[in-house]
C-alpha cells in the first residue's frame, strides 16, 4: 500500500502545482455541480455536496469557483446534465483499473476510455471484473515533513478516523465515507493542510510490478486522467522501491 499511497500523493502534489491545476478545478466543478443538482445547493443538508466542496478547498480552489459550480448545478446559471459512469479494465501486468466518469455525452466518454485502454496496452473489462477488488474509503494525505504525526493522529481519531499510518514521508488518514467530511473539517480547522483529500476506491490488495511495467501503467493512467470526462482513476498498483516516473 505504501508504494501506491506515496506515488498517488506525489502525482497529486505535482498536478496541483503545474498546468494540470486548471484541469483539476474543472473536475471539481463538475462534481460540485452534479452534487448540487441531485441534493440541492445547501452543503449542510447535502452530504455529497459538502464532501465535494471540502475536496475542492483542500486543493485551494477559489471560493468564487465553488459558488458558481453550485449555482450551475441548481440551475441558477443554466444547468448541464452530467451522467455518472464507471468503467473497469486491466492495464499492463494485469493491474486493475477503475475509471469514474462524469459526462454529458455517454457515447463519447465510452469511446474515449476504450480507445485509451487499447492504445496503451490495456483492455476493458466487463462490469464487476474490477470493482469487487476495491472498497470506498475516505483518504486524507499529509506531507510528514510539514505536519506532526502525533497531532494529526490525535485530531483524526477523535473525529471518526479508522486509522492513521505514516510511511515513506506520507501520513495517511483513512475514514469511513460517512465520517470523511467531519474528519477533514476538524483537521482543516486545526490548520493542517492536506496534500490530497477524497473519498476514494481503495484496493483490497495490491499488484506488484517492475519499473518497466510501471511506466507503461503510468502512461495509461495519465492518458485517462487527461480526458475531460474522467473524474477519477483508481488502480491496485504497487510501485517498486525507488521507482521514479519518466
Amino acid at each position: 500500500m505504501s508504494g501506491h499511497s506515496k506515488w498517488a500523493t506525489i502525482k497529486h502534489a505535482k498536478g496541483a502545482a503545474d498546468a494540470k491545476r486548471g484541469q483539476l478545478f474543472t473536475k471539481f466543478i463538475k462534481e460540485i455541480s452534479i452534487a448540487a443538482r441531485m441534493g440541492g445547493g445547501d452543503p449542510n443538508a447535502n452530504p455529497r455536496l459538502r464532501t465535494a466542496i471540502l475536496k475542492a478547498r483542500a486543493a485551494n480552489m477559489p471560493k468564487d469557483n465553488i459558488e458558481r459550480a453550485i449555482k450551475k448545478g441548481t440551475g441558477e446559471l443554466g444547468a448541464t446534465v452530467y451522467e455518472e459512469l464507471v468503467y473497469e479494465g486491466f492495464g499492463p501486468g494485469g493491474v486493475a483499473i477503475l475509471v469514474e466518469v462524469l459526462t454529458d455525452n455517454k457515447n463519447r466518454a465510452a469511446a474515449n476510455v476504450r480507445n485509451i485502454f487499447n492504445k496503451t496496452g490495456g483492455n476493458m473489462g466487463v462490469s464487476g471484473s474490477v470493482a469487487r477488488m476495491f472498497t470506498r474509503q475516505g483518504v486524507i494525505e499529509y506531507d510528514a515533513s510539514a505536519v506532526s504525526e502525533d497531532e494529526i493522529m490525535e485530531v483524526a481519531l477523535e473525529n471518526g478516523a479508522q486509522d492513521v499510518v505514516s510511511e515513506d514521508g506520507v501520513i495517511t488518514v483513512t475514514t469511513d465515507p460517512n465520517d470523511f467530511a467531519s474528519c477533514l473539517e476538524a483537521l482543516q480547522e486545526k490548520g493542517f493542510e492536506s496534500v490530497s483529500a477524497a473519498v476514494s476506491m481503495v484496493p483490497s490488495s495490491y499488484q506488484a510490478i517492475d519499473a518497466e511495467t510501471a511506466r507503461k501503467c503510468d502512461k495509461l493512467t495519465d492518458k485517462l486522467e487527461e480526458d475531460d470526462d474522467v473524474q477519477n482513476v483508481y488502480t491496485n498498483i504497487e510501485y517498486p522501491d525507488g521507482y521514479e516516473a519518466e
